[in-house]
C-alpha cells in the first residue's frame, strides 16, 4: 500500500508537468525575455516568497549569481529576507526592502505555492510598481485575485493543482526553465 502511494506521488506529478509544458511554455518565454531584458539592461532580479516558497526564491537567486547549467559571469540577483528589519509581518519586510532597494529596470519575481488567496500580495506589489520595477509571479492559486494587481509588462505563471506540493514541484522546473533560457540567450546552446 506504502509502495502504491508513493508510485502515485510519481504519477501525480509527472501528469501536472505533462498538461502544463503547452499552456505554460508561452508565459515562460515572455518571462525568460523579460529576465534578459532587464539584466542585459543593468537591471536586477529582486527573488521573493512567504514561508517555503522563499526557498525558492533563494534558489533561484542562487542559480541567477552562481550557474545553472554552464559557466558564466554572475547575474545581479538575490533573495529577499522575510525575517528582516523587525517588520511585522512577512510581506511588510518585503515591503520595505522592495522600497529600500528596488529601482526603474530592476525584476520583482514573487513564488508562491499555496493555494490561498493572492490579493495579499497587493502591498508588495504596489512597492515594486511605484518603483518601477517589472513583476514576474510564479504562482498556484487558481484565483485571478493577482492578475487585478499586475500591469501588462508584468507575467503571471500560474500552476493549477489543487495540492501546494505538486505546485512547489513544477515551480522548481519553472526556475530551471528560466535559467536555462537566460542561459542559452547569452550563451548560445552550450551542448
Amino acid at each position: 500500500m506504502l509502495e502504491q502511494r508513493i508510485q502515485q506521488q510519481f504519477f501525480e506529478s509527472a501528469d501536472l508537468l505533462y498538461q502544463a509544458a503547452e499552456t505554460l511554455s508561452r508565459p515562460l518565454a515572455s518571462a525568460a525575455q523579460m529576465l534578459l531584458d532587464g539584466i542585459t539592461g543593468g537591471g536586477r532580479v529582486l527573488c521573493c516568497g512567504q514561508g517555503l516558497s522563499a526557498l525558492d526564491a533563494s534558489y533561484m537567486a542562487a542559480l541567477l549569481v552562481g550557474r545553472f547549467e554552464q559557466d558564466r559571469p554572475g547575474l545581479a540577483a538575490w533573495s529577499l529576507d522575510t525575517q528582516a528589519h523587525g517588520s511585522s509581518s512577512e510581506l511588510a519586510a518585503l515591503t520595505r526592502q522592495i522600497q529600500a532597494h528596488g529601482h526603474p529596470g530592476d525584476l520583482l519575481l514573487i513564488f508562491d505555492s499555496r493555494q490561498t488567496g493572492l490579493g495579499q500580495w497587493a502591498e508588495v506589489l504596489g512597492a515594486a510598481h511605484e518603483q518601477d520595477m517589472s513583476v514576474i509571479a510564479i504562482t498556484g492559486s487558481a484565483n485571478d485575485e493577482l492578475q487585478g494587481l499586475l500591469r501588462d509588462t508584468d507575467v503571471q505563471i500560474r500552476v493549477h493543482h489543487p495540492r501546494s506540493a505538486r505546485v512547489a514541484e513544477a515551480q522548481r522546473l519553472l526556475a530551471h526553465c528560466l535559467c536555462d533560457a537566460v542561459d542559452v540567450q547569452l550563451l548560445g546552446d552550450g551542448e
